[in-house]
């Protein structure tokens, strides 16, 4: 079913036939129709393609494709080829385009006008079904765009409430709009309001059990010694960017700055490091001896 108003076309012609024509409703293929407003029937009272076109705000294209299958043909021609509309040909077109203009296919149309045994208001109803699937899509299209500008613009969309109940009593409800305000114009903060736009309060709880779970392991192996440059150490670091993945996609360039960054900044490393003293330097080293191993040199590493 078309999207444009059939009134001032396109007409999806059920056949892929671009059936889009001239403001004017002329047709330069067409030497049998006149452009300049004159009537050539000579008092036969019929209407040029043209006229009709005026008349109806219906394309010639569409008139044409209409009189090719046989859904709405001109009755007259003049002696000079001219094809003409009767009054019972107008009134059939104004019956296609309100059906047209209602969704119907032309099959559909065609048989509502000519076949008896048609049930037309079950095909109105058929319609009708249609119309408001299409409606109910548009809606839940509408929603899509508010959450994703929101996320844009407020990174998380949780209350209060529900971020308290899944992060914790110690989170800042203001940390993602201090986020925003800080890597709002990056391609990252881009990619992380694409995934919040359409995340539930329980795949957020998910995504902070993953962390948290992991934040307990790297502490175990802190603990047991694991050495940076360790298998056990490089399935943690391959780990790591797997479920920061849930915020965006870590290269391990970005994994060596970000490691750092939880070392260095103050409020990163009092996460880590109340989990286990020491977590954010011994996790910043375990990054950097798996960025070597994969051919990355830490100390050259940039976020881009």
């Amino acid at each position: 079913m078309p999207a444009t108003d059939p009134r001032t076309g396109p007409f999806d012609a059920d056949d892929g036939t671009d059936l889009t024509g001239p403001a004017d409703g002329s047709d330069p293929t067409d030497p049998t129709d006149p452009t300049d407003g004159t009537d050539p029937a000579d008092g036969t009272g019929g209407l040029t393609v043209g006229q009709v076109s005026a008349r109806l705000g219906v394309t010639v294209r569409a008139l044409h494709h209409w009189d090719e299958i046989g859904l709405a043909s001109p009755s007259l021609r003049t002696g000079a080829g001219y094809r003409l509309y009767t009054a019972t040909d107008l009134e059939r077109l104004h019956r296609v385009v309100v059906y047209r203009e209602l969704g119907l296919g032309l099959d559909r149309i065609r048989a509502v006008l000519d076949d008896a045994g048609t049930d037309v208001p079950a095909a109105l109803r058929a319609q009708r079904a249609q119309v408001a699937e299409r409606v109910e899509r548009l809606r839940r299209l509408g929603a899509g765009l508010d959450r994703m500008i929101e996320a844009h613009e407020r990174g998380l969309l949780l209350t209060v409430e529900q971020q308290a109940a899944i992060f914790g009593p110690d989170w800042d409800p203001e940390g993602p709009l201090k986020a925003r305000e800080r890597y709002g114009d990056t391609p990252q903060w881009r990619q992380y309001a694409e995934r919040a736009a359409t995340r539930t309060p329980e795949e957020w709880q998910a995504v902070h059990d993953a962390v948290a779970a992991l934040d307990r392991d790297l502490a175990s192996a802190l603990d047991a010694g694991v050495a940076p440059g360790s298998r056990e150490a490089n399935a943690l670091v391959d780990r790591h960017r797997a479920v920061f993945a849930a915020y965006f996609p870590l290269t391990r360039e970005r994994q060596v700055c970000l490691a750092r960054m939880y070392a260095s900044d103050p409020g990163f490393a009092a996460h880590y490091d109340g989990v286990r003293p020491g977590l954010a330097a011994w996790f910043s080293g375990i990054v950097d001896a798996s960025a070597r191993a994969h051919g990355v040199d830490p100390d050259a590493a940039t976020w881009e």
